[in-house]
């Protein structure tokens, strides 16, 4: 059965003392998100060493919010898998449609960030979708089918068991709007299905597939209650930790 994750990027968003302190806040409060949800946050580099120390102990896993497409040398500014790895890190966000689109991320690069990745032990949270004048000619469907395609059938159905998909539909992010649930769901299944016709029906199955546009308290639990929603991958509601586990709650609703 695919695991339910609620995961919180917060972008570049907080100095360490406030990242530090946001982290105690959400794990003073993880006991209240249900037992079968898995919870993963998602701090600037700069303090993930004293973010994944202080929630240290408890459910929660921490994430990188991006790694280097090369193992070490004289890459200026680039930080590694080995490097996340080593400060605490048990997974990375690939494929941000903000790293698409202000840093010019291609697919290819995605493929070597993520083999990368993966050998390091991390587990990857590659992000996939349209922005709006794709969506509005009705090209959503081609858009992910194809950036799955163009990194994950690079895979194998044993890195799958490693790998979450997020949905994001780039006109929801930070505009407060928000996919409908039947918009959502028609497109995470359209993602399953896709999987299933490269690795088969049990690991499609098996793949967490989050919602990553503009997902809140007010609106979770309409869409965790599609069939295709595994959990959602959080922007600014994931910067309040009340807000950030009572999306976790929303499974219960």
């Amino acid at each position: 059965m695919r695991k339910k994750i609620v995961a919180g990027n917060w972008k570049m968003n907080t100095v360490k003392e406030q990242g530090v302190e946001l982290a105690k806040a959400v794990a003073a409060k993880a006991g209240e998100a249900p037992a079968n949800v898995g919870l993963i946050i998602a701090p600037p580099f700069t303090h993930l060493c004293c973010v994944a120390k202080a929630v240290e102990g408890t459910k929660i896993a921490v994430a990188a919010q991006n790694c280097a497409d090369h193992t070490s040398g004289a890459y200026t500014g680039e930080v590694s898998a080995a490097m996340i790895k080593a400060v605490g890190c048990s997974w990375t966000i690939l494929g941000h449609s903000e790293r698409r689109q202000y840093y010019g991320e291609t697919d290819e690069k995605l493929v070597e960030k993520t083999k990368l990745a993966l050998a390091e032990g991390l587990g990857v949270i590659l992000c996939v979708g349209e922005n709006l004048e794709q969506r509005e000619a009705g090209e959503h469907f081609a858009v992910c089918e194809s950036q799955i395609k163009n990194v994950l059938f690079n895979f194998s159905a044993d890195d799958m068991a490693r790998i979450i998909v997020a949905y994001e539909p780039v006109w929801a992010i930070g505009t407060g709007k928000t996919a409908t649930a039947e918009q959502a769901e028609e497109i995470h299944a359209h993602i399953r299905k896709t999987l299933a016709g490269k690795f088969g029906a049990k690991v499609a199955e098996d793949t967490t597939i989050l919602y990553g546009g503009s997902c809140k308290p007010s609106n979770a639990a309409e869409l965790f209650a599609q069939k295709d929603i595994d959990g959602g991958l959080i922007g600014g509601a994931a910067l309040k930790a009340d807000d950030f586990i009572a999306i976790a709650k929303a499974f219960e609703a």
